[in-house]
């Protein structure tokens, strides 16, 4: 009994030694090719089940009970229903990415957001301000489906429009030069070291005592992304349009006109 407990002691003392060692895989479908269905190819994208056996787009099989395979059958039995997003609104020939502090992506997220908010207001917008946050995909490429639109901008936010001095204007850029951008519109604004050597508005220096008209969001009139943007505002309206609504209207108006989606940097945001 005394031998056979010690050998059961030694054979935990070894257990308990006993190292692992682990490698990262990226979830990037790298080893089945799977890839973004739309209505009509979903066994292009996805793969199919044949003789007990799961295809994958790249050419492997996997076996039925394999962790692969009941995931891709849980995918695939899922289209159905997920259909009515999968239809194209658009096309981008290059890639529209986000990156900070300035992008494609998020120019086109602000651009838009003035350009509605001026035509709903009936006045002049200088300025626009949205947030990173607000964009919750990398980039647009290719085939441009709603379920990719959806995604992107989730969230039930309205445009806004805000009326403020230049003085307060001039104040939300330096704090955001000392700590961190979000998007911004109508500007050029160079930061070295963390200070604002240069910030224009429409291509002029902003006049302090001048009104400008600001084109936002509702999320960051009270504290979102810790910006107050209705704080001290002269003049706020919030229009019943969700941001989802015009961009999907920018992007399937294009669309409708036979044209690509296609956006780029501009400089408007530079740090060193």
């Amino acid at each position: 009994m005394f031998l056979s407990l010690a050998i059961l002691l030694l054979s935990a003392r070894v257990a308990d030694a006993q190292e692992y060692e682990w490698s990262p895989v990226n979830a990037d479908a790298s080893r089945t090719c799977t890839s973004s269905v739309t209505k009509d190819n979903v066994s292009v994208s996805l793969g199919t089940f044949k003789g007990g056996k799961y295809h994958a787009p790249s050419g492997r099989k996997y076996c039925k009970r394999s962790a692969t395979a009941r995931v891709a059958r849980e995918v695939i039995n899922v289209q159905d229903r997920v259909s009515s997003v999968k239809e194209v609104v658009g096309f981008a020939p290059k890639p529209i990415d986000l990156k900070y502090p300035e992008s494609p992506l998020s120019n086109m997220f602000i651009d838009v957001i003035m350009a509605n908010v001026q035509k709903l207001s009936g006045k002049k917008v200088d300025f626009g301000v949205g947030n990173f946050g607000g964009i919750r995909r990398d980039a647009l490429n290719g085939e441009i489906l709603l379920d990719d639109m959806l995604s992107m901008f989730p969230f039930k936010n309205q445009i806004v429009y805000v009326a403020h001095k230049g003085s307060t204007l001039r104040a939300l850029i330096e704090s955001m030069a000392a700590d961190s951008f979000q998007v911004l519109g109508g500007v050029e604004v160079l930061v070295e070291n963390g200070q604002v050597v240069k910030a224009l508005i429409g291509g002029e220096p902003i006049d302090d005592d001048k009104i400008y008209g600001v084109a936002t969001i509702s999320f960051l009139l009270n504290g979102g992304d810790k910006l107050y943007l209705g704080k001290d505002a002269l003049e706020i309206q919030i229009f019943d349009v969700d941001i989802i609504d015009i961009m999907l209207d920018y992007v399937k108006g294009l669309s409708a006109e036979g044209k690509p989606v296609l956006y780029s940097s501009d400089s408007r945001v530079i740090i060193r």
